[in-house]
């Protein structure tokens, strides 16, 4: 005897099948016009209604608290600068603030706008704020694309895009015809109708009229719909708005998500010092969750304060020890502080967690290598060659190999394999230097100052060449 079909439905979602469950209730919403009305009752058609839009939400869906990445348009429409020359040690935007007596950017790899290389991939640390228009036009260098990033709103209109094919026949809801003010009188189908609007067709205009009309239905007591109308302002752009429903919703209620929401707003602003303020109180308010402790330790990180970032992924760890993030980088941090026994640990504790890539096994064999366990290394690059994704992890590795093997032909590979990286052609330029293969150290020199105009070592070199080559 089969299952009742809403009760099926349910069973679906509650399993994350949710093609299934809308297909189920796509069944049940087959009826003659006169019955698709939604009554005053929360009736089984309500119900079906309701489960299909958070199915096809949940398809979609993707959840905003991490902080997005920073582009071309955002740095040209930046409405919200306060000075163009920051305080040290106040804002994310200037490289070279540290503070905390970590390695040098000389020692650690840093960015194109000079901020130090993390262990651990995140969005808003991939690349950094553009510093001139050529470099924010240039295709940046992150694990996440090798397409260039153009703005956070480009992403937004991406999913947008990708709803649609999870309805082929057309939309669920036509958005044009809904009368909101209706919906928003009905708690049980707004919040669910909200999602769908803001995250599945991606029109945050008609979300905001939905949130402002059911707040105001709910004579703003209700602190999810101030959440929700902080969201739309942020997508928007309107920071400073964000802001004040964001507090607004803290007062009524406080919530570790809206506190990470508002320090996503001042890390927009670039004020990381009130977010760190902001992720404190909450620290005091929750104490030892894990997420506001991790935050502060991103933000120091971005302010190359790296020795208080370690202490605080520390303290990750001993609220949860399998935090992938806290392990990569303490292991990072360890690496670059000349420590490369202490930094295999965190990284074979990563491989026994069942985190199986070629960025472990890579980092697996820089650190057998500088511990001097030769016998790990060539079997570590080679795995890391062999779970190579693409050609930029590839050359990444084949980078490495050069380090290791000091051949100019590795390098060479690794170069030609993705030419708008600076750090191959620099080393061939100065192993040829290093042979007395002047001409070809010159042409490598070359071209990584064409992918990195601003590295001082690369023009340090070239003027060096053309030194040479004018006694001559």
């Amino acid at each position: 005897m089969g299952l009742e079909p809403l009760f099926q439905a349910w069973s679906y979602f509650r399993r994350r099948k949710f093609r299934e469950c809308a297909d189920v209730c796509s069944q049940l919403l087959e009826r003659p016009p006169g019955e698709q009305e939604l009554d005053s009752e929360y009736t089984v058609f309500q119900a079906a209604w309701n489960l299909k839009t958070r199915a096809l939400t949940e398809m979609v869906y993707v959840d905003e608290i991490d902080m997005d990445q920073e582009g071309i348009a955002e740095m040209i429409l930046d409405e919200n600068a306060i000075a163009q020359v920051a305080r040290p040690g106040t804002s994310l935007k200037l490289p070279g603030t540290s503070q905390g007596g970590g390695p040098s950017p000389a020692v650690r790899p840093v960015t194109q706008s000079g901020r130090p290389i993390t262990g651990f991939v995140r969005p808003s640390t991939q690349s950094g704020r553009p510093s001139t228009m050529e470099q924010a036009i240039r295709t940046p260098r992150t694990a996440l694309t090798a397409r260039p990033i153009t703005s956070a709103s480009g992403g937004y209109v991406r999913l947008g895009t990708a709803s649609m094919l999870t309805n082929p026949d057309g939309p669920f809801i036509n958005l044009s015809r809904l009368n909101l003010t209706k919906y928003a009188q009905k708690p049980k189908l707004a919040k669910a109708l909200f999602e769908y609007i803001f995250h599945h067709e991606n029109d945050v205009k008609n979300a905001l009229d939905l949130a402002a009309l059911a707040t105001e239905h709910a004579q703003f007591k209700d602190w999810w719909w101030k959440v929700q109308i902080g969201k739309c302002y942020y997508r928007l752009g309107l920071y400073r708005e964000a802001e004040k429903q964001f507090k607004s919703a803290l007062k009524q209620q406080d919530m570790v998500d809206t506190i990470l929401y508002l320090a996503k707003v001042y890390l927009r602003l670039d004020q990381p010092v009130t977010a760190l303020n902001l992720f404190k109180q909450g620290l005091d308010r929750f104490p030892g969750e894990v997420t506001l402790i991790c935050g502060i330790a991103r933000i120091y990180e971005e302010m190359n304060n790296i020795s208080s970032a370690a202490e605080y992924y520390k303290d990750v760890l001993k609220q949860d020890n399998t935090h992938v993030e806290a392990i990569a980088c303490i292991g990072s941090n360890h690496f670059y502080s000349d420590q490369p026994e202490i930094a295999l640990r965190f990284y074979r504790r990563l491989l026994q967690m069942g985190v199986y890539n070629c960025q472990l096994f890579n980092n697996l064999g820089l650190c057998c290598f500088y511990a001097q366990q030769y016998d790990m290394t060539l079997s570590s690059f080679e795995r890391a060659l062999f779970l190579a994704e693409n050609e930029e992890e590839t050359a990444d590795v084949w980078y490495n190999l050069g380090h290791v093997a000091v051949a100019r032909a590795l390098l060479q590979t690794a170069s030609s394999l993705a030419p708008h990286m600076y750090e191959p052609h620099f080393n061939v330029a100065i192993l040829s230097e290093k042979v007395g293969d002047l001409q070809r150290s010159y042409t490598a020199a070359q071209k990584s100052e064409e992918a990195f105009p601003g590295h001082v070592d690369t023009q340090q070199l070239i003027k060096q060449l053309k030194e040479h080559f004018a006694m001559l």
